[in-house]
């Protein structure tokens, strides 16, 4: 089996810190973390931050690349990180925990992360730079956006739909077959009973919209 070059990866936040426990779980050498000037020099758990953004492209012969920017309000940070990796050449890295469990059934997009005690079911469709938060269920068939968070707790049952930059947080449940439109936030510990399309804010039991996106 062909080595994996080291990782970079890029955002020092408390994502960041998930990110590395996932990844050294999973065999990956890390050769360092990129974010903001003012954090170059410092340390995120045993890993020094080397550089910012802007170095992405030093980097693209030597390291894999996985954005650790967290994704709860707005997607726009980790779509534009994405974006300069794709431009610079650079090849994101698909990142699956050690107690994760994918099947082999199931696909995964470039650049996705799926986190500790997940499961991806057979026919499962992930999209490209996906949080699979610690804890998820995606069942069997269920499709899931580019660019999309699904958060820690999460069941999104069988043949369920979700579209792009979607973000579904903590403990919430989506409906068998239900479909969830590109750019919704879904709150946490909600219910999606219905197939919800226009842009905003949903939460409760049923999940309804509460804030609709301008």
């Amino acid at each position: 089996m062909e080595q994996s070059k080291p990782l970079i990866l890029v955002g020092g936040g408390g994502h960041c810190k998930s990110v590395i426990e996932v990844a050294e779980s999973a065999g990956y050498d890390l050769l360092g973390i990129l974010d903001v000037a003012e954090e170059v020099g410092k340390q995120v758990l045993d890993y020094k931050v080397i550089g910012t953004d802007d170095d992405i492209p030093r980097y693209v012969d030597k390291a894999e690349f996985v954005i650790t920017v967290g994704f709860i309000k707005n997607p726009a940070t980790r779509v534009k990180l994405y974006n300069r990796i794709k431009e610079a050449g650079g090849k994101l890295a698909t990142i699956v925990a050690s107690t994760a469990h994918v099947s082999k059934y199931a696909t995964l997009g470039e650049g996705t992360v799926v986190m500790h005690q997940a499961f991806v079911n057979a026919g499962a469709k992930i999209g490209a730079n996906c949080i699979i938060n610690t804890f998820c269920d995606i069942e069997h068939d269920a499709h899931v956006g580019d660019q999309s968070h699904i958060s820690t707790g999460t069941m999104v049952n069988g043949d369920c739909k979700i579209g792009a930059r979607v973000f579904v947080g903590s403990q919430s449940v989506l409906a068998n077959g239900v479909s969830v439109g590109d750019d919704i936030i879904v709150g946490a510990a909600s219910f999606v009973r219905k197939s919800i399309s226009e842009k905003g804010i949903y939460s409760g039991n049923p999940a309804i919209l509460k804030i609709k996106s301008k």
